[in-house]
């Protein structure tokens, strides 16, 4: 893999060779989701069975505290996965997830600090804020990928490597957001109304697709990772010059 896609990218490419990866390691990627995302959707499931949020407030505070976790960990071992196997290492779910589990407290504080600062860019204008989340995108592979990151070097990171690339990165998001989650939105949405009384099937249903359906966002970051890092600092360049130097 490394050797024919450590160049340049179009967004097409990007693309295709995230549902690629998607494709060739769904099974990993699977058991990684399945982990990470299986107790959170079981607990939300029992959360709506039993008469919702307010009715289960102690519940609900224990599903946020272990989705943050788990989700962490599961985007950190996704990340991992995808990394190794586009530069020729395939990588199993079990030394994935012993990998990613060391960076629970920076990814964790990555993501408050993300989502806070996406955040107001959305509340004071609209604008800001997609140009704030095109540019942040990157701090997970980011944080995950490079040795020692903090949690704000990897946003300060993220910022540096999309600047000039931040429509790519729109155009990416974009492709993504309209080719799977949109369909499947619109398919819940529409088996809620015509279905009412199978409120808690709908949401088991969405909820097992979404686990399954959201490595391939990290597959298109991870991807763009090291695109927008070939195309700034040769780091094709730099694993063609590991690979020859003598053992």
């Amino acid at each position: 893999m490394a050797s024919t896609t450590l160049r340049p990218l179009t967004v097409g490419e990007i693309l295709d060779v995230s549902f690629t990866l998607y494709r060739r390691h769904f099974a990993t990627l699977g058991t990684i989701a399945a982990v990470s995302s299986g107790v959170p959707v079981l607990l939300s499931l029992y959360i709506e069975s039993s008469g919702g949020v307010l009715m289960n407030l102690p519940m609900t505070l224990l599903y946020y505290i272990v989705f943050t976790v788990l989700s962490s960990i599961g985007t950190a071992a996704t990340v991992f996965v995808v990394s190794e196997s586009y530069l020729g290492r395939p990588l199993k779910a079990a030394d994935a997830l012993r990998r990613a589990t060391p960076l629970l407290g920076r990814l964790i504080v990555c993501s408050l600090l993300f989502a806070i600062v996406v955040f107001f860019g959305f509340l004071f204008f609209f604008v800001p804020g997609v140009v704030l989340l095109c540019g942040l995108l990157l701090a997970f592979p980011s944080l995950v990928l490079e040795p020692n990151s903090s949690p704000t070097a990897a946003l300060s990171r993220s910022w540096s490597l999309t600047r000039r690339s931040r429509l790519r990165m729109l155009g990416l998001i974009a492709t993504i957001v309209i080719l799977l989650y949109v369909p499947i939105l619109a398919l819940v949405t529409l088996a809620t109304l015509l279905f009412p009384s199978w409120g808690i099937l709908t949401l088991a249903v969405f909820g097992v697709l979404q686990m399954l359906l959201y490595p391939l966002g990290y597959c298109v970051l991870t991807v763009a990772y090291y695109d927008l890092r070939v195309r700034k600092e040769g780091f094709d360049l730099e694993v063609l010059a590991a690979t020859l130097q003598p053992a």
